[in-house]
C-alpha cells in the first residue's frame, strides 16, 4: 500500500483502496494528532467530522474494551482519516483548533463514554431521561432501558447585565418544524446571544446500523445491505439521495463493488433534482417570512410540479430508494429524458421571472439585505460549509474538486456570493437552481451517449471484499443540497456492521447560526433561521 506525508508532518499515510475518491489513513498518538490538526487549520483545511468507537480486542467478547477517536479532514489531496487509540478514557479537547469539533465531541461522549478531557462537557444528545452512566454504543450494552421522563435543567450560558432578559423558544414549536430549543438573551429587541439545545430527534441510528450487515440483500425487512441503505436514506428525508449515495459509496468500497458509469450519472441526476426541490421550497419559505405570500404560493406550485415529475419518472416524489447498493434502482427511458428536459426548460423560465420579482420587491429586499450576516472571515473560522458557506464567499463544493465521479466529467461551476446575509443566501439558491438545471441537461446528454441497461453491479454474498482476517473500512462523501454528507463504515470479516458514523453538514452550521443572529432583532430570527434551513434530524440521528 503506497504511503505519503501531508502538511510537512512526520506521519506516513496509507491509501485506502476501493474508494470513489482519494482516502488516506493513519494511526497516530496524541501529540501527532494535535500537531496535524494545528497544521491543517493553519493551512486552511477543513474538519469534516469526528467520532468515537468501541470494540473488544480481537473480536473476543471476553477481551478488553478498546476505544478509538477518529478524525476526518478535508485536504486538497483528498480525505485524510486519523485514528487515535483512546482506551476507555478520553482525548484532548480539539475545539480550540476546530470550533466545530465542540458539539461533535459532546455527542461522541454521550454515545460511547469517550470524550474530551476538558472544555465543554455538557451533554448534547443525552437529555435528562437518558441515564448519565448509559452509553448506547458500548458493545456490551443491553437493549435500551425503559427510561422515565424527568425535568431537565440544562446549563445554558447566562448573560447578565442591565436590561438583559431571556426568551426561551421550543423545543416544541407552533408549526410543523422539528423540535429544538433556542435560548435568546436580549436587550430590548436586540439579540445579544443565542444558544441552541438540540438532540430531541435522536433516533439511535448508529445503534440500529450495528444490527445490520452488508451480506445478503436485506429484502422483506431483513438485515442485509439493502436494509442498511434504506436506513441511511431515512436519516433526513429531504436529503435521501445524498444520504443513500454516501452510504453506498462506503459500502461499495468495503465490498469491492464498482457502480456502472451509467449508474453514477443517474445518481448525479437524482441528486440535482433533490437540490432543486429543496431550494424551491426554501425560496418560497423566505418569501413567506417576509410577508410575501405570493412568493410562497408560486414556489410551492413549482416544487409540487417538480415532485410530481419525480413520481412519474422515478417512482417516488422525494426519490426514496432510487439509489441502491451497486447502482440505481431503475433506468431512464428516452421519452422520460425528453420529459425531464422540457420540465427543466419550463422551470428555468418561471424561476427567472420570480427572481426578477424578488429583486424588484423593495419591502422584501429591506428585510433581506444586511440581515443575519456571516462574514467570510467568521465563516472560515467557524467552519461554515455547504450552501450557506458559499453564500459567505467560501469556495468549497465537493462536486468541483475534480476527484469525485461523475462530476469530473460534468464540469460543474462553483457559485459563490460575497455578502453572507439573508439576501446572499437567497441569491445563492437562485444561482444553484440555475446551475443544477444546467447540470441536469449535461447529464442527460451524457446518458444519451451511454448504452441503456447496466445500472446496478452485482453484490457479493459476503458483503465484504475482506480476506477473512479482519475488519474493513469504507467512506462516503457527497455534496448534498445543504453541504457535504459523510458516512464512515467499519465492517467485520463476516460483513457485519461494527460502526456506521453518519455526519450531516448541519453539525457545522448550527453554531454559526448562533453568531448570525447576534445584533439582529428577535423578529428576524425566523427569517435568518430559514435562510440556513438546517436539519434537526440529520444532526440528531
Amino acid at each position: 500500500m503506497s504511503t505519503r506525508r501531508f502538511l510537512d508532518q512526520p506521519i506516513d499515510f496509507s491509501t485506502l483502496p476501493g474508494q470513489a475518491f482519494p482516502v488516506w489513513t493513519a494511526r497516530v498518538d496524541a501529540g501527532e494528532l494535535l500537531a496535524f490538526c494545528r497544521a491543517a487549520r493553519d493551512a486552511g483545511r477543513w474538519l469534516v467530522t469526528l467520532w468515537t468507537s468501541l470494540a473488544r480486542e480481537g473480536d473476543n467478547k471476553a477481551g478488553e474494551l478498546r476505544g478509538e477517536l477518529h478524525l476526518a479532514l478535508d485536504l486538497a489531496e483528498g480525505l485524510v482519516c486519523l485514528t487515535l487509540p483512546a482506551g476507555q478514557g478520553g482525548f484532548q479537547d480539539l475545539a480550540p483548533i476546530f470550533p466545530s469539533a465542540g458539539r461533535l465531541q459532546r455527542a461522541a461522549f454521550d454515545l460511547t463514554g469517550i470524550g474530551p478531557e476538558s472544555g465543554d462537557r455538557r451533554p448534547w444528545l443525552r437529555h435528562a431521561n437518558w441515564p448519565a452512566d448509559w452509553f448506547p454504543l458500548r458493545d456490551d450494552s443491553h437493549d435500551a432501558p425503559r427510561l422515565p421522563t424527568r425535568h431537565e435543567d440544562y446549563a445554558f450560558v447566562r448573560v447578565e447585565g442591565e436590561g438583559v432578559h431571556e426568551i426561551p423558544v421550543g423545543p416544541i414549536h407552533a408549526g410543523t418544524i422539528e423540535p429544538g430549543h433556542f435560548r435568546f438573551s436580549v436587550v430590548g429587541e436586540l439579540v445579544m446571544r443565542l444558544e441552541e439545545r438540540l438532540g430531541w430527534k435522536h433516533r439511535g441510528i448508529a445503534r440500529r446500523f450495528a444490527k445490520l450487515s452488508l451480506a445478503g440483500d436485506g429484502a422483506s425487512g431483513g438485515s442485509g445491505v439493502n436494509a442498511a441503505a434504506r436506513l441511511a436514506g431515512r436519516i433526513a428525508g429531504d436529503s435521501t439521495v445524498a444520504w443513500t449515495w454516501a452510504f453506498c459509496q462506503a459500502a461499495e468500497a468495503v465490498a469491492g463493488v464498482e457502480p456502472p458509469p451509467r449508474a453514477l450519472l443517474l445518481r448525479a441526476l437524482l441528486l440535482e433534482r433533490e437540490r432543486v426541490a429543496a431550494h424551491l421550497a426554501d425560496l418560497g419559505a423566505i418569501g413567506n417570512d417576509t410577508a410575501f405570500a405570493f412568493g410562497l404560493m408560486e414556489f410551492l406550485r413549482l416544487r409540487e410540479d417538480w415532485l410530481r415529475g419525480n413520481g412519474r419518472v422515478f417512482g417516488h416524489r422525494l426519490l426514496f430508494d432510487c439509489v441502491v447498493p451497486g447502482g440505481v434502482a431503475l433506468d431512464l427511458s428516452a421519452s422520460d429524458a425528453k420529459a425531464l428536459r422540457d420540465e427543466c426548460a419550463t422551470l428555468a423560465k418561471e424561476v427567472a421571472q420570480l427572481h426578477a420579482i424578488y429583486d424588484d420587491h423593495a419591502g422584501m429586499q429591506d428585510r433581506l439585505l444586511t440581515t443575519g450576516r456571516v462574514t467570510k472571515e467568521l465563516a472560515l473560522q467557524l467552519g461554515l460549509i455547504g450552501m450557506p458557506g458559499r453564500a459567505s464567499d467560501v469556495a468549497r463544493d465537493l462536486r468541483c474538486r475534480g476527484d469525485h465521479e461523475p462530476w469530473a466529467k460534468l464540469s460543474p461551476q462553483l457559485v459563490t456570493h460575497p455578502n453572507g446575509d439573508v439576501a446572499a443566501r437567497t441569491l445563492q439558491r437562485f444561482a444553484e437552481i440555475d446551475e443544477s438545471l444546467r447540470l441536469i441537461g449535461t447529464i442527460l446528454d451524457r446518458l444519451q451517449g451511454t448504452p441503456a441497461g447496466g445500472c446496478r453491479a452485482a453484490w457479493p454474498a459476503t458483503g465484504s471484499a475482506a480476506d477473512g482476517t479482519g475488519a474493513r473500512h469504507g467512506f462516503g462523501w457527497v455534496e448534498g443540497w445543504r453541504g457535504d454528507v459523510f458516512v464512515a463504515l467499519e465492517v467485520d470479516k463476516d460483513g457485519r456492521i461494527r460502526r456506521c458514523h453518519t455526519h450531516d453538514p448541519s453539525w457545522h452550521n448550527w453554531p454559526v447560526l448562533e453568531h448570525a443572529v447576534i445584533g439582529n432583532i428577535v423578529a428576524d430570527f425566523p427569517l435568518i433561521n430559514k435562510s440556513f434551513n438546517l436539519s434537526y434530524a440529520g444532526a440528531d440521528s
